[in-house]
């Protein structure tokens, strides 16, 4: 069946991913950070299965471990001292916190990006900005998906030259890396041949000419109208949360910041329930897929 939320309309998902990329990249409140990151766990593993998720996890968590112990080597503020490095600075527990919810908020932005390049498609993008910023949105509609591209043309290089002994994880030093080199030179060959036969192709197809349509297949429907409506709640509460002072927390010089007062529970479950927004629209469309009579 797929996922739900993709199919909804490019604007939805344009403002979803803006909501949680920017909040996720404003607030270092620690809960907002775990329900980021949560939430961005839960999504991935939605649009890639297990496996996806298992190799979502095995970024994420040496990515925390990473932060948590380079930046007190680096940041030496916070008042609760634990211990002192054999270069004589302190290590505070501030540090540490500190260096958590800087590696959470690392691993959140990625896996919603990842998540982005899933959902939002060249053609979503084109139809956003196209009339908007026309060269830039195809400029990065045509980087977006040369990424992908580019990767599975150097995987059926690599298994060739594998076939015929000549992959660069095998022999000395030398040989990998005029082997590494060659496997370089075949794909900068390929990304110029691909790069002429794309510009040929949009010539051939009228690019550039005054008056030229597009076709589209989106149209605004009543359900993305709602979405859009429970996104902009959302989104605008989360704001008001942020100018009000209910989602603060510092780090240094020592831990502070409204934690389990009313006012910024309701702000926490309102970023659960925008982050949850993708997986709430799969689930209820798969509960209405197992209710509907027509399916047998």
């Amino acid at each position: 069946m797929g996922d739900a939320f993709s199919r909804y309309h490019p604007l939805v998902n344009f403002l979803f991913f803006a909501l949680v990329l920017a909040y996720s990249m404003v607030l270092m409140h620690p809960v907002c950070l775990a329900v980021s990151l949560t939430g961005a766990l839960v999504y991935a593993g939605e649009l890639g299965g297990r496996r996806a998720l298992a190799g979502h996890l095995k970024f994420a968590l040496p990515v925390l471990l990473l932060a948590a112990i380079v930046n007190p080597a680096f940041n030496h503020a916070g008042i609760t001292i634990l211990t002192y490095l054999p270069s004589g600075n302190p290590l505070t527990l501030e540090s540490i916190l500190y260096g958590l919810a800087a590696g959470a908020m690392l691993c959140a932005v990625v896996l919603w990006f990842v998540c982005f390049n899933a959902v939002i498609t060249s053609d979503k993008f084109v139809y956003l900005f196209g009339r908007v910023i026309p060269a830039l949105s195809l400029v990065l509609s045509m980087t977006l998906r040369f990424v992908p591209l580019f990767r599975r043309q150097l995987e059926v290089v690599r298994q060739a030259q594998f076939c015929i002994g000549r992959d660069a994880s095998c022999g000395s030093v030398w040989q990998r890396a005029r082997r590494a080199v060659t496997i370089f030179s075949i794909m900068v060959t390929w990304a110029l041949e691909n790069a002429i036969e794309t510009a040929d192709s949009m010539k051939s197809r009228g690019y550039g000419l005054r008056g030229r349509t597009a076709f589209s297949i989106y149209r605004m429907e009543s359900r993305d109208r709602y979405a859009l409506a429970w996104l902009g709640f959302w989104g605008l509460y989360l704001l008001c949360g942020c100018l009000a002072g209910g989602l603060k927390w510092w780090y240094f010089p020592l831990l502070q910041g409204v934690m389990t007062q009313p006012f910024s529970i309701s702000f926490y479950l309102a970023y659960l329930a925008l982050c949850l927004t993708p997986v709430i629209l799969d689930r209820r469309e798969a509960r209405a897929w197992r209710c509907s009579p027509s399916k047998t």
